[in-house]
């Protein structure tokens, strides 16, 4: 691709990156026998490691995520027999997740692909004008001082 990408396309540009990147990671899991483990997952599971059980509003909150989308990994990883659903013992009203005895056996292989794909990122980055995740920082940042609603809506002319 040469030149500068169409602003209108930047969304699909965003998406396509990510499917590459989170396509090879998961081509990688399965390559190491864990074809149902999604990159999408890793997140969740290093703060259940760092913290314990959680309820999905607390990953969701630690993440940066929606809640729903919060559930419905959750979800995903109790179909593959990663999490528990368990009531909360100080507020039944809640659920908390945990990882199952088969998620912490497979931690070792986990957490040797979270360390390659740390070592690719930073090989990428050397490549790149800028670390691609201070990039997208900046664009957090940038849309948390003004959405881009607001950008389009001043932008817009009838």
């Amino acid at each position: 691709m040469s030149g500068h990408p169409d602003p209108v396309a930047v969304g699909t540009l965003l998406r396509h990156v990510l499917e590459l990147l989170d396509g090879d990671v998961a081509k990688v899991y399965e390559e190491q026998g864990l074809a149902e483990y999604r990159p999408r997952f890793s997140p969740v599971v290093r703060a259940l490691v760092a913290e314990g059980p959680l309820s999905v509003r607390d990953v969701a909150t630690r993440l940066g995520v929606a809640h729903s989308a919060a559930s419905q990994t959750a979800a995903q990883m109790a179909r593959a027999g990663l999490v528990t659903h368990t009531p909360d013992p100080r507020d039944a009203r809640r659920r908390l997740i945990d990882l199952t005895p088969k998620a912490r056996a497979l931690l070792p292989r986990i957490e040797a692909e979270w360390e390659a794909t740390r070592a690719a990122m930073a090989e990428l980055d050397a490549e790149l004008s800028m670390p691609l995740a201070a990039l997208l920082t900046e664009v957090t940042e940038a849309v948390g001082r003004r959405s881009f609603r607001e950008r389009v809506v001043g932008a817009y002319r009838l």
